[in-house]
């Protein structure tokens, strides 16, 4: 499995920046994998100006997570 930008199609390697819908930058912590087939999985994102991690919908990032 790996986390792919859904419009460029690109992947997302922790430690990248991502976007979220509202235009805030997090750094990509990494993924969980979708638990079953009616789950979109989780992305692991940490905050330049915030401590610890937070956990969100892939698509709140524009970002899926697909088969290798």
């Amino acid at each position: 499995m790996k986390l792919i930008n859904s419009k460029t199609r690109e992947q997302i390697n922790p430690g990248d920046t991502v976007t979220d819908f509202r235009g805030d930058i997090a750094i990509c912590q990494g993924f969980v994998a979708p638990r079953h087939s009616g789950s979109t999985g989780r992305i692991h994102v940490g905050y330049p100006d915030r401590e610890g991690t937070a956990e969100y919908y892939p698509s709140v990032f524009g970002a899926e997570i697909v088969e290798s």
